[in-house]
């Protein structure tokens, strides 16, 4: 096998290995979606069938139709992205004053404040449920979309502090003393040098925290009861009922849950896949 000992072939086996590799890994993570989405367009005799029946015979938009009118679409939609939009928004405003203290400000027991944020993100959700639950009916917030958004907000938020952090950090710290020097104010330093710097970590940070926000379950579940705060995922779940298992509307229901993500990430792709690529080399 001659191909082997050059430089040449090893390059040419090594890239034909890499695309064997990419394109299995694409078919394993593109399927599940694919396969939703044709059986999305099936009719019931194409679906529940004694042979698989991988492409629909008969194409239908019947199940879009029933999603529409059946789960009460337009408000759980509205409320998944009025809860998503809070909570990220919140995130951004205390997380990025948190990150830059955290990234710029020597202070007693800043390591282990750092650390006890990582332990939030370590508990399971089941398990601060109930007490989240408590606390949220005290106050008043519980089956509103902004008490769901702030129990987003007590798990997510550690999470971007961690993210946004790093990219502070790769921040030169001499421009910042330059518009110090300059007159500007900490906070006026930060908003003019530091966050324009690090803006694609800000956009990769914010679009975890959305995605994370937007397919949320447990707490949308437990914390809402009724259509005007209930988030699409939970309106999606409550459609299996006791005896029946729609499975053509549920799988447009999954294609339709994920138009706004793919949405978001064509409008952000570039400076998210810049932040990432940026906090993987300078972090």
């Amino acid at each position: 096998m001659t191909i082997f000992k050059t430089s040449r072939g090893r390059r040419l086996i090594a890239d034909i290995l890499t695309y064997a590799v990419l394109v299995t890994m694409t078919i394993f993570c593109l399927g599940p979606i694919v396969w939703m989405f044709l059986t999305s367009l099936k009719v019931e005799a194409d679906i529940v069938t004694s042979q698989m029946q991988y492409i629909p015979r008969t194409i239908t938009f019947q199940n879009y139709r029933a999603i529409w009118t059946q789960s009460n679409f337009p408000v759980l939609i509205t409320n998944s992205l009025v809860v998503t939009t809070i909570t990220v928004a919140i995130c951004v405003l205390t997380g990025a004053l948190a990150a830059y203290a955290f990234s710029r400000l020597s202070f007693r027991g800043r390591d282990r404040l750092m650390l006890s944020y990582l332990l939030v993100r370590m508990f399971p959700a089941v398990m601060v449920i109930i007490p989240l639950f408590v606390m949220m009916r005290t106050v008043g917030l519980v089956d509103s979309r902004f008490g769901l958004a702030l129990a987003y907000t007590s798990f997510l938020l550690p999470l971007f502090v961690w993210m946004l952090k790093g990219f502070f950090d790769a921040a030169p710290k001499e421009l910042e003393s330059a518009a110090r020097i300059d007159g500007s104010t900490r906070l006026g330093a930060m908003v003019r040098i530091i966050l324009p710097l690090a803006r694609n970590g800000l956009v990769a940070s914010s679009v975890f925290i959305a995605i994370a926000a937007w397919n949320e379950f447990i707490f949308a579940l437990m914390l809402t009861t009724g259509q005007g705060s209930r988030t699409w995922p939970v309106g999606l779940q409550l459609m299996v009922g006791e005896f029946q298992l729609p499975w053509g509307v549920l799988a447009a229901g999954g294609i339709l849950s994920i138009l706004p993500v793919v949405i978001l990430f064509a409008i952000v792709q570039r400076a998210m896949v810049q932040g990432l690529t940026a906090g993987a080399v300078k972090g």
